[in-house]
């Protein structure tokens, strides 16, 4: 269960941490990142950052890996921003709920194009 605190800086996370990666990480890996959401455990010691990005398999490989090597530099740059004690410690986590949208809408658009069966 989410408290205020935890939700709190959840939110102030994925606020920061979008500002670093759109202005400050500089990884060619790291492109048109989305991130969708945060995380935070009740002790506040570990963060999960939610992201999406366009592309498939590879691309989203690629993505993960320059967010894993940035991840040091990230946590040094939120730190002074949030003024925590101690600053969670960061994961990053694909969010796969863009895909199945997208595969739910086809398959929604598949129902809607299926010629209708004639009644017997």
């Amino acid at each position: 269960m989410d408290t205020k605190r935890t939700q709190r800086v959840a939110d102030l996370l994925v606020h920061e941490v979008a500002q670093i990666l759109q202005r400050d990480v500089k990884d060619p890996r790291v492109g048109f990142v989305t991130l969708t959401g945060a995380k935070v455990s009740p002790d506040l010691h570990y963060a999960w950052i939610y992201y999406t990005v366009l592309g498939e398999g590879a691309v989203r490989e690629e993505t993960k890996k320059g967010l894993d090597s940035a991840r040091a530099f990230i946590r040094r740059e939120v730190a002074p921003r949030l003024q925590l004690k101690s600053l969670p410690d960061i994961r990053f986590v694909y969010d796969d709920s863009v895909d199945r949208g997208f595969r739910l809408e086809e398959l929604l658009q598949e129902i809607r194009h299926e010629p209708d069966e004639p009644d017997r």
